[in-house]
């Protein structure tokens, strides 16, 4: 099975998934390969399609220009969750698995579920003090992360990567449009899907991946709740994401061709307050 692809969210960038990929594969969930949206990172110059799906078919061929063949692993956050579920539905046989975290969709979420509106006025801020880079990341730092420990040295190397390759504020406008105009499918995909959510994610209401759960109820579908992280999950447990993973493949694995060397242990090498056991990863909600 190839790498892992990883998908990030709203004006966000594959260096955005910091110590992740390194952790992912000390977990013995194998490689990963990062694929920037139109508009962030490598891809900061691209055009930004105001559609999700249009977006999905630019991700697909970077994968089959960088020599990434199907069917895929998707591990994807947000806006990249839409992108990653398009995917899936539109292709069936190019998606192995999934792993959706903190997303939202229509039909299943209202638009003030999807972003709070006590959020509105700092996003609307952000809009108006586009360049002024350390104001919009200390923003965007205190509405996705719980963990404040390293606030300042994150904000600092999120200014260095929005320097380096600056996303547009027409970019982020498109992204925002595609992401509020995106209606997936009632079904659910058709492979093997874990729904991750954080329960204090205080961008996009947790309820969201909810029913997002409840409405794909199927045996292949299952979610998953962190207790106190922030929208932006894989920065504030990474190793609670990577046991999570873990513990689902293992419990996955041999019905859906999913069998991965797993070393929870490893994962589980996390800063989060839970214990590493499985009784830390209790799902939510899942699917007889």
């Amino acid at each position: 099975m190839s790498a892992w692809l990883l998908l990030r969210g709203l004006t966000r960038e594959s260096r955005h998934w910091g110590e992740l990929p390194v952790r992912w594969r000390v977990a013995g969930l194998g490689d990963t390969a990062p694929l920037d949206l139109p508009g962030n990172g490598t891809a900061c110059r691209e055009p930004v399609p105001a559609r999700v799906e249009d977006m999905m078919e630019i991700v697909r061929g970077k994968a089959r220009g960088a020599g990434l063949a199907p069917p895929h692993r998707i591990l994807a956050m947000s806006l990249g969750a839409m992108v990653a579920t398009a995917w899936a539905q539109r292709y069936p046989d190019e998606v192995a698995a999934l792993v959706l975290i903190n997303t939202s969709m229509r039909p299943f979420s209202t638009a003030p579920e999807r972003l709070r509106p006590a959020n509105w006025p700092a996003l609307a801020g952000m809009a108006l003090r586009w360049h002024d880079r350390a104001h919009c990341e200390r923003v965007i730092h205190r509405l996705t992360c719980a963990r404040r420990d390293t606030e300042a040295a994150d904000v600092a190397a999120w200014q260095q990567i929005a320097n380096s390759a600056p996303v547009s504020r027409q970019a982020a406008w498109r992204q925002l449009l595609a992401a509020a105009r995106y209606r997936a499918q009632a079904s659910p995909p058709a492979c093997p899907t874990l729904i991750v959510t954080s329960g204090e994610d205080r961008l996009v209401n947790p309820v969201c991946s909810d029913r997002l759960a409840r409405n794909w109820q199927a045996r292949h579908v299952r979610q998953v709740r962190h207790p106190w992280a922030g929208h932006d999950l894989p920065h504030d447990d990474t190793g609670w994401l990577c046991t999570a993973v873990a513990n689902w493949l293992s419990d996955n694995g041999e019905p859906y061709g999913l069998t991965a060397p797993i070393s929870v242990s490893a994962a589980a090498s996390s800063r989060s307050v839970l214990p590493n056991s499985r009784a830390a990863i209790s799902p939510f909600c899942s699917a007889p």
